[in-house]
């Protein structure tokens, strides 16, 4: 089977190095809108297999072997994929566009699988006006090491495509759970509210930080606080979701945190900008008080 993934960012670095370590696995395409993107993304697969060697866990051999499967550049170089994954951001129109583009005039294989890696948006309306139907293959983060994967089908999905890639999951070693077309189907349904109700109890002045993530953690047994969470998520992707669930529904409890909305705003977007809830620099991780650092940055903008 050969695989395309577009978009090398964290979660399609993270699908490719899934499809090259399964053994049923040929060809992994790592596409991006620029190429320097893709290698980057390729180079991030090998920093991870580089501190595996160190640690003894994986052989220099056996990360050859997956590495060679997989192939960096732009989109054109997927024309014969049996199955594409499309892991963009959260854009509707981007997506629809981008399936447009893959099936009209990138591949060239008629019996290729669409499938899209969305969190949340509906997959019967990114698949409206394109000749071949699209599925979800809703993966989570770090892709590798996530046993979960959500199947959902759109209007227009055939049963058919659905156990195919239900199939697909199970050989990557994974779970899947099948699920009807919902907003945020049911694992960001239940997960991204509880992330954004831990920000408005922050932002209410109940809790600090480390009392929010430290209680969810020993209160429920949390491997992660909710706060910590959203960090490694993305506080972005945390908010898009959080719109697509309130703008879907027109239900009040999916509003976004007014907290949220402003740390996005200000790029404090969790790990991918070194800041969120936690400050990340030199590989550490701290709590900080949110308000006090975003006056202190914004104070030193203006003195720049």
């Amino acid at each position: 089977m050969k695989v395309a993934v577009i978009g090398a960012g964290t979660m399609g670095r993270g699908i490719a190095q899934t499809f090259a370590q399964c053994e049923d696995v040929e060809t992994v395409y790592l596409c991006d809108i620029e190429m320097e993107y893709a290698e980057y993304g390729l180079k991030q697969i090998v920093s991870v297999f580089s501190k595996k060697i160190a640690k003894k866990k994986m052989t220099q051999q056996e990360a050859g072997k997956i590495l060679g499967k997989i192939k960096t550049g732009k989109d054109e170089i997927a024309r014969d994929p049996d199955l594409v994954v499309e892991a963009v951001i959260e854009d509707m129109e981007m997506k629809k566009k981008l399936f447009k583009h893959m099936q009209n005039e990138i591949v060239e294989n008629p019996n290729c699988i669409y499938a899209t890696n969305t969190s949340s948006l509906s997959i019967t309306e990114i698949g409206v006006g394109l000749k071949k139907p699209v599925i979800g293959m809703h993966f989570f983060n770090p892709a590798p090491v996530m046993k979960l994967v959500e199947v959902i089908a759109g209007l227009n999905t055939p049963k058919e495509t659905v156990e195919e890639v239900k199939t697909i999951a199970q050989k990557l070693d994974k779970t899947p759970v099948q699920v009807e077309e919902s907003a945020g189907f049911v694992v960001n349904r239940l997960l991204i509210p509880m992330i954004n109700e831990a920000i408005e109890v922050y932002s209410e002045g109940v809790a600090d930080i480390t009392g929010i993530d430290e209680g969810m953690k020993l209160g429920c047994n949390h491997p992660m606080g909710p706060l910590e969470l959203g960090d490694y998520i993305g506080l972005d992707v945390v908010l898009a979701i959080m719109n697509v669930l309130y703008s879907e529904t027109a239900d009040s409890k999916y509003r976004p945190s007014l907290l949220l909305k402003k740390m996005v705003r200000g790029n404090h977007l969790g790990v991918k900008t070194k800041i969120g809830f936690y400050d990340y620099a030199d590989g550490g991780k701290r709590p900080i008080d949110v308000e006090k650092e975003a006056v202190s940055a914004a104070d030193t903008k203006k003195q720049a």
